[in-house]
């Protein structure tokens, strides 16, 4: 499901610079609308392989879940590299803690990252927070987060 997701950012990406879709990018576009509009797919989620399994979470919310987890991990190895799962994850709980009842509540507003948190330990928060995932988490979810 990561694919498709992946593909699509790639289609919007491509599109918002004007610029025309590779080939295998257009043909998988091209085969999605097409099984949409001969009726082999009840909407565009299915034509494109967004369908979650029975009892499955939606894949727009296992989507921003993967992207809060990928900052979570990239901010424990910049805060504590070192340390072991559980010392980061009580570190990482206690900056989710901070950032989400302080910077949170003002950069929550704003549609793009503050330029100044490039390359610091704010901009992986930030990306966390943004993901719309539930935040901020607890030390024994971070712990399976941080495990992996």
């Amino acid at each position: 499901m990561s694919t498709t997701i992946d593909r699509l950012r790639d289609v919007s990406s491509f599109c918002r610079r004007g610029a025309p879709l590779p080939p295998d990018l257009a043909g998988w576009l091209a085969a999605g609308i097409e099984r949409f509009l001969g009726r082999e797919a009840r909407d565009l989620d299915g034509a494109l392989g967004l369908i979650q399994a029975q009892g499955g979470i939606p894949w727009w919310r296992e989507d921003a879940i993967r992207r809060r987890d990928g900052a979570l991990r990239r901010l424990s190895l910049m805060v504590c590299p070192t340390a072991g799962v559980t010392a980061r994850a009580r570190r990482i709980a206690e900056l989710l803690r901070r950032y989400g009842a302080s910077a949170w509540r003002i950069d929550r507003e704003h549609p793009a990252m503050p330029p100044h948190y490039a390359g610091t330990a704010q901009e992986q928060l930030w990306h966390a927070f943004k993901s719309g995932a539930a935040m901020p988490l607890g030390e024994r979810q971070l712990r399976t987060i941080l495990g992996d």
